[in-house]
């Protein structure tokens, strides 16, 4: 059973920078696209971003294209978030996915405000 640990969410005032972290265990990392997705109080959970096994970002959501970027690095099983450019609307929870096997991170929380 794969399990993730995220890290790397916080407190960041509007403008700012974090950079989000899953580290992987469990399954043959690099077997699998991944992905970020985000849930906001009171809203669905989005997609945020995705990557390919390769590390080919394939999608970004319309609201973070520009200031997010999605990689990975399959030697260490981590996919990590860079957030530049934060916004308060980008506050929300967020969570690695690992597609295929349908497995989600615990969330980590981001909360953008001055």
């Amino acid at each position: 059973q794969v399990q993730f640990v995220e890290s790397g969410g916080g407190l960041a005032q509007p403008g700012g920078s974090l950079r989000l972290s899953c580290a992987a265990s469990g399954s043959i990392f690099s077997l699998y696209a991944m992905g970020w997705f985000r849930q906001a109080p009171g809203k669905q959970r989005e997609m945020v971003a995705i990557i390919t096994t390769g590390g080919t970002p394939n999608y970004y959501a319309d609201s973070v294209k520009g200031r997010f970027t999605i990689s990975r690095d399959n030697a260490k099983n981590t996919v990590y978030l860079q957030m530049n450019s934060l916004k308060p609307e980008d506050t929300a929870v967020y969570y690695c996915h690992q597609f295929g096997s349908n497995s989600w991170g615990q969330g980590i929380q981001v909360t953008v405000s001055s």
